[in-house]
């Protein structure tokens, strides 16, 4: 999990700059260090006002080319009520 999250906070200038983002956490099996080699990341996002899909969609190829993996970036207002409480419990801001 450590490796992910050292990787990802070593993007961070670069996706708030790039892709208008404002904050960024860490949520699914990679949080809860159960991941496996086919595991995907799961992302919560806010982006800046101004963000649009091109920014979420840059954004996740940014990632997936980095990380070699698929990548899953869900903004927080876009979270599913029923999921809202679980993810928010386990999310790893960085």
């Amino acid at each position: 999990m450590e490796d992910i999250i050292t990787t990802l906070r070593s993007f961070k200038t670069v996706m708030i700059a790039r892709y208008k983002l404002r904050t960024i956490g860490l949520f699914g099996s990679f949080a809860r260090n159960q991941q496996h080699p086919s595991s995907d990341v799961d992302l919560l996002v806010d982006f800046q006002d101004g963000a649009d899909l091109f920014d979420l969609v840059g954004l996740s190829q940014f990632l997936e080319e980095r990380l070699q993996r698929p990548v899953d970036v869900v903004p927080r207002r876009a979270l599913r009520e029923e999921l809202r409480d679980a993810v928010l419990q386990e999310v790893i801001i960085l």
